[in-house]
């Protein structure tokens, strides 16, 4: 599967949802954000938001520090 993955093309394994995406990416369960083809995707709807060849995403981690 291609996916454009914060302005750039990746090959990844075939990755049913943005949950699996999620998990692929190693994700914290807080401080992160997905945004598919753009629009937010909440948290609560990661296992049901389907991805298709070709999704363009935005990945965010929060990273804090002082």
């Amino acid at each position: 599967m291609r996916l454009i993955l914060n302005g750039k093309e990746r090959e990844t394994p075939d990755l049913a949802t943005v949950a699996d995406l999620a998990q692929w990416l190693l994700l914290p369960a807080y401080g992160s954000a997905v945004e598919l083809n753009g629009e937010v995707v909440r948290k609560t709807d990661f296992g049901t938001t389907a991805l298709k060849d070709q999704d363009r995403l935005e990945v965010i981690r929060l990273v804090g520090g002082g």
